[in-house]
């Protein structure tokens, strides 16, 4: 398959080759016949793409203000480096799709092979879509046509939270695609409109589709024409599908509305409001999101979970729905909108025309008709391999999302691991992080990878709640295994694991297990230890893990899918005080904070306290309710008559220590690629793994049951 790209570091649009996509339960597999290039949406990302870090800075200051807090609490270096990866990470560009089916995942009922169908899927020849994220194309609607379908419920939306009755004055702000289609909907709804544009070709498209003008770039003073068009009565209501950052269109809005008329913004435009404006007529003021009802809800648009028709008219696919029967019907014209056609593979040449040329409109992207054995190639070679000693670890990665691309995966490659196969379920990923870091193939096909011989080692990245399962099966497969924390998020998962690890190790294997506990490896943690062996007596521990809050809804506060924070983040913490005493962990206590209005999850601001077989004991407070910029990791020890004291892996403290009062780092360093160095080279000179297995089951053992304590306390 191919796919369009954006670097958002450099500005460069690309079509990247990579594997095509597996179908998974409640998806869509479409192959494309056609796309529509957003010119406002795309036009924006690109141009954002090729500004300067200062142009970017500017034109984002919520988010300088977050690189700032980054800086005060992990220092200059990481920052950067993290700005400069996110900033590196290609975004896929395109939400236009219309397509045929060519694979219906499990659960999906209403749609079969072969249908044609509209989605939000990407600028590709093979896309991947969540079931209520498509719908079916009416047969005297052509392809073309129906790529209008997403953008057109974007402004259909906009119109439904305005309420137009028959008879009402509108105004749409702004005549690009999206306020043309506006304009049409809101005449086929009964309403008279009024359309304001600099551009003076697309408000003759206006008019011509019934609409009156107003170009302010022609000296038209908007609010002088908006109240001739409502006959002295001020505008019912007023849609702004502009892109802008002055702040004139939501002013001009309030200036010609009536008392309590409705402003809905579809578009993206200054928001510096004046109060007395609104105040004084009572306006409504309200932000369109998207498609409609379900947009950026999991339960809707990943699960597939329908609203009721009877409490809900309205979702994002009904809507998608909608459009498509106002193209049946002829009351929506969208043709009138195309301005230039490309094939997909010239697609570098519509981009182009789109930065060039700030009149065109509707760029279409036509798609070859390619054979399936063509499209749904499940790997792609990027670089020769060149096979090493037998002792040599020859990895094959499982996942490639922001921890793995940024951090595990160039560990092991400067830990010099043979970087075999990358994975993903989606496949981009694979070929964007695989060609980064030198590796073999890029591939969708994880049974594949895992039962290749010339693989000896798979690291695993993804999901939580799928770690166990990958264990197990490259456990089965005779491959060393390493897998990003947890090693399970349940009791079932955990013993499923040891069974698999223990009957390898019954059968004489050299079966080698490692969980990414990173931490314990930091060279201020390994100073921390070599200190702490002088000591004879108990020790005690204090690890407070400034959290942060992350919404509810988050994949990994599912109790199913994350495990929780506690299962997939504390568990460091667990691990790491594990590490510094010593000794078996022989005693837990834990303490939630209590039952309160409006709070949802409470595990995530807890206490926990073990205690361990030599005396030692430590409390870990992890708190998801704290400040910024406070450290975001805290560890301190106490023992002897002296004080340790670690600040974000970055200044660590001695008090009362004999000949070591401080060990500073001008970068942040938690252990990663020593954490990944430890490992390889436990298999290229055939020793145990870093952390012996026991440890480890022991560790999650305790970290799923205070997860589970936490949940079930009262």
């Amino acid at each position: 398959m191919k796919q369009i790209l954006q670097n958002m570091g450099n500005g460069e649009t690309s079509i990247v080759t990579a594997p095509a996509p597996h179908v998974n339960a409640g998806n869509l597999l479409i192959h494309t016949r056609a796309s529509l290039i957003s010119a406002g949406t795309e036009r924006m990302l690109v141009e954002f793409g090729q500004a300067n870090f200062l142009e970017k800075a500017r034109k984002q200051p919520d988010k300088v203000k977050m690189v700032l807090n980054k800086i005060k609490t992990d220092g200059l270096a990481t920052t950067i480096d993290a700005v400069k990866s996110k900033l590196a990470q290609p975004l896929p560009l395109g939400y236009c799709n219309v397509g045929r089916i060519a694979e219906v995942g499990h659960s999906v009922v209403g749609f079969v092979k072969g249908d044609r169908v509209i989605s939000n899927g990407a600028h590709a020849d093979v896309v991947r879509v969540p079931k209520n994220l498509c719908a079916k194309i009416p047969e005297n609607v052509s392809d073309e046509e129906a790529a209008f379908t997403v953008l057109g419920s974007i402004g259909l939306q906009g119109i439904r939270l305005a309420q137009p009755t028959l008879g009402e004055c509108f105004v749409v702000t702004g005549v690009g695609l999206i306020g043309l289609i506006t304009v049409q909907l809101l005449i086929a709804n009964g309403c008279r409109v009024l359309a304001i544009d600099f551009d003076q070709g697309k408000l003759d498209l206006a008019k011509q589709f019934g609409a009156e003008i107003c170009n302010p770039g022609k000296g038209e003073d908007p609010v002088r024409v908006s109240k001739i068009f409502s006959r002295g009565q001020g505008i019912d209501g007023v849609i702004i599908t502009a892109s802008t950052s002055s702040n004139d269109p939501v002013a001009q809005a309030a200036e010609m509305s009536r008392k309590r008329g409705r402003i809905i913004l579809v578009g993206v435009v200054g928001l510096a409001l004046n109060r007395a404006d609104f105040y004084e007529k009572e306006l409504i003021f309200q932000v369109s999101c998207s498609y409609g009802p379900g947009r950026y809800e999991l339960d809707y648009e990943e699960k597939g979970d329908d609203y009721p028709i009877g409490f809900v008219r309205w979702t994002e696919q009904r809507n998608f729905e909608a459009i498509l029967d106002m193209l049946s019907s002829g009351k929506l014209d969208v043709r009138s909108l195309i301005s230039h056609r490309c094939s997909f593979d010239n697609a570098l040449e519509g981009y182009g025309i789109l930065t060039n040329d700030k009149s065109a409109l509707g760029i279409i992207l036509e798609y070859p008709d390619m054979a399936d054995n063509v499209l749904m190639t499940s790997e792609v070679k990027l670089n020769p391999y060149i096979k090493g000693l037998a002792s040599e670890p020859v990895v094959g990665f499982i996942g490639a999302g922001n921890y793995a691309s940024r951090i595990l995966i160039p560990a092991f490659k400067e830990a010099g691991a043979n970087l075999h196969t990358l994975t993903t379920s989606a496949g981009m990923n694979s070929v964007i992080y695989g060609s980064k870091n030198a590796f073999h193939k890029a591939s969708t096909d994880t049974d594949g990878m895992l039962s290749d011989p010339d693989i000896n080692t798979v690291a695993i990245v993804t999901q939580h709640n799928t770690h166990a399962n990958f264990v197990i099966r490259a456990l089965n497969e005779g491959k060393n295994v390493f897998v990003e924390k947890p090693i399970a998020i349940d009791s079932e998962q955990l013993a499923a694991v040891k069974q698999a690890y223990y009957r390898q190790i019954d059968a004489g294997k050299n079966a080698r297990v490692m969980v990414g506990f990173n931490r314990r490896f930091a060279p201020q943690i390994q100073k921390m230890k070599e200190l702490l062996l002088s000591v004879t007596e108990p020790k005690s521990f204090i690890m407070t893990m400034n959290a942060g809050e992350i919404p509810a809804d988050h994949w990994t506060q599912l109790p199913e899918i994350g495990g929780g924070r506690i299962i997939g983040e504390a568990c460091h913490f667990i691990d790491l005080m594990r590490f510094l005493a010593g000794y078996e962990i022989t005693s837990v206590q834990v303490r939630r904070m209590g039952d309160v209005a409006g709070v949802e999850i409470l595990e995530d601001k807890a206490a926990i306290i073990l205690g361990f077989a030599d005396g030692s004991f430590g409390t870990i407070h992890y708190y998801a309710n704290g400040a910024a910029s406070f450290p975001k990791e805290r560890i301190e020890v106490f023992a002897d008559s002296k004080v340790l004291q670690l600040d974000n892996f970055r200044k660590l403290r001695g008090f009362g220590w004999k000949g070591f009062h401080k060990m500073n780092l001008w970068q942040q360093d938690k252990g990663q690629k020593a954490c990944a160095k430890a490992f390889l080279n436990s298999i290229s000179q055939g020793k145990p793994a870093p952390i012996c297995a026991e440890e480890i089951f022991e560790v999650a053992e305790v970290t799923i049951d205070i997860s589970h304590q936490l949940r079930t306390q009262r």
